[in-house]
């Protein structure tokens, strides 16, 4: 249910993977490359990953979520490697009985991987080189 990959990323497998009977809805959470950031204009980026133990926490993120939002099962698959414009850098699927817990569980399990999964993100641009830039650049000023 979890995974790092250099391969193109879809949302489907992992919702099938995720689906239960038991399950009224499956939820899920695709993060693409945009192509700006900060001000700026983005050309791709590539991720770096500790492979062991960033595979250990999205366990751990997939436990919590399960606990917290009352889901069934919590899938999240991450790229590495180069990632163009536009292309999948993060799916997450999940599955529960209703809607509101597995958009909730979507939500945590995305804010939780950026807090304590070691993955690196690194932002190629035209003209300025490139940066090893935060997880969390949507909370910068």
């Amino acid at each position: 249910m979890f995974g790092l990959t250099q391969e193109p990323l879809s949302l489907e497998p992992l919702l099938e993977k995720v689906g239960r009977d038991t399950a009224g809805a499956l939820a899920g959470f695709v993060g693409v490359t945009r192509n700006n950031n900060l001000g700026q204009e983005v050309r791709y980026l590539e991720y770096e990953a500790y492979p062991q133990m960033a595979l250990a926490k999205m366990a751990q993120v997939a436990e919590e979520a399960k606990a917290r939002h009352q889901v069934f099962e919590v899938a999240i698959w991450h790229r590495l490697g180069l990632v163009e414009i536009g292309q999948a850098s993060v799916v997450i699927a999940v599955s529960a009985a209703h809607r509101h817990e597995a958009f909730a569980a979507c939500e945590f399990a995305i804010d939780r991987l950026k807090e304590i999964v070691p993955i690196w993100k690194k932002e190629f641009f035209d003209q300025e080189g490139a940066r090893w830039v935060p997880n969390r650049t949507d909370r910068q000023p």
